[in-house]
């Protein structure tokens, strides 16, 4: 299974970027999908997640200003991130809960990340 994330660059403050994040490979079934963030010196942070079912949840710091959704024919997940600001700067992660078999347990799997730079 591989996590294919796309979509990072710069752009200035209050700027627009649209990641995208792909699963393939041998997969029966994915659950929960997010992007979570990772900025220098700083821990990973979640920053949003979806369900299978399309529920969403936010941070507090994207709230308003994200919207994560999802294409489940597609195993593609996507964050339409708007309003973006200097402190949203980091290197931005996708992950995934896939169950590879219908017998198998739900597993983690991450992307490779990719950057997001907003600054003037």
């Amino acid at each position: 299974v591989q996590l294919q994330a796309s979509g990072g660059g710069l752009v200035q403050p209050g700027g627009s970027l649209r990641l995208s994040c792909a699963a393939s490979g041998s997969i029966f079934s994915v659950n929960a999908m997010g992007w979570y963030r990772q900025a220098p010196g700083k821990q990973r942070e979640l920053v949003s997640t979806i369900t299978r079912y399309h529920m969403t949840n936010y941070s507090d710091s994207v709230k308003g200003r994200f919207t994560i959704s999802r294409d489940n024919a597609k195993n593609t997940v996507y964050l339409q991130m708007n309003s973006l600001k200097p402190e949203d700067t980091a290197v931005y992660y996708c992950n995934s809960k896939i169950i590879r078999h219908r017998f198998a347990r739900e597993q983690d799997y991450w992307g490779q990340g990719t950057q997001v730079t907003v600054s003037s």
